[in-house]
């Protein structure tokens, strides 16, 4: 197998604040440190690769060294985690009310 680098054309704070997140995950579920295939940081840049470029978790997954299953599960956690961030739907509506009064 030949492995090579890509440039990912996200800013490296958006990786740190999705590592973050997934940090604050793993020790709510009470993930016990060095559980996992993947540190947090690797784990949001293989998210945040297959956001951005849509590969297939089998390959992105075989790039990071590990199963397509862990890729799979990993992908469906940051989702979970980053879902969870979203404001309601009131609340949404709510901010966008009082962005309109101010105009």
């Amino acid at each position: 197998m030949i492995t090579f680098s890509a440039r990912l054309d996200v800013p490296r704070e958006l990786v740190r604040h999705v590592a973050r997140l997934l940090r604050a995950e793993r020790r709510a579920v009470g993930t016990r440190r060095r559980a996992r295939a993947l540190t947090c940081f690797y784990q949001a840049l293989l998210v945040l690769v297959w956001f951005r470029k849509g590969e297939d978790k089998t390959t992105l997954g075989a790039g990071y060294g590990v199963s397509s299953a862990t890729a799979y599960r990993y992908v469906a956690e940051a989702v979970r985690v980053l879902a969870a961030q979203t404001p309601t739907l009131h609340d949404a509506l709510r901010r966008v009310a009082v962005t309109a009064g101010r105009t």
